[in-house]
């Protein structure tokens, strides 16, 4: 389940953080493809620092080289699951909800509604 976390010392810093994120959504587009692609590199990037700091004999196994390949093989079949969806939810809804705003033949590009944004922050943090 995604999460949204703020963090601060004070009531007001955390309500600050808040506002500065909403109005980030409601200045721009909220590039949700861009968001997927880096969590799944970051996912690659971790399985990688897994393999590397196993122990020699470990590593140099085929055992842990198939199963960081099957790591990689999922983290892209998830990514691309995502995107398939995000596009699925803008053709199910018209783009009220998300709206693929990227040239065709270039990456997926989406903005959420910011109506939506903030109906799902309120949703998260039980408001």
């Amino acid at each position: 389940m995604a999460t949204v976390s703020f963090e601060g010392e004070t009531h007001d810093e955390i309500v600050g953080k808040v506002r500065a994120w909403l109005e980030s959504v409601d200045a721009g587009e909220t590039d949700m493809a861009a968001m997927i692609n880096q969590q799944a590199a970051i996912t690659k990037d971790a399985l990688r620092i897994i393999a590397q700091s196993a122990p020699g004999p470990i590593s140099d196994s085929e055992v842990l080289k198939s199963l960081t390949k099957m790591g990689y093989k999922a983290t892209d079949a998830t990514r691309d699951a995502a995107l398939t969806a995000l596009t699925s939810l803008e053709s199910a809804t018209g783009g009220s909800m998300v709206k693929n705003v990227a040239d065709q033949g270039s990456k997926a590009m989406f903005k959420m509604n910011s109506a939506i944004a903030k109906q799902f922050l309120k949703a998260v943090t039980n408001d």
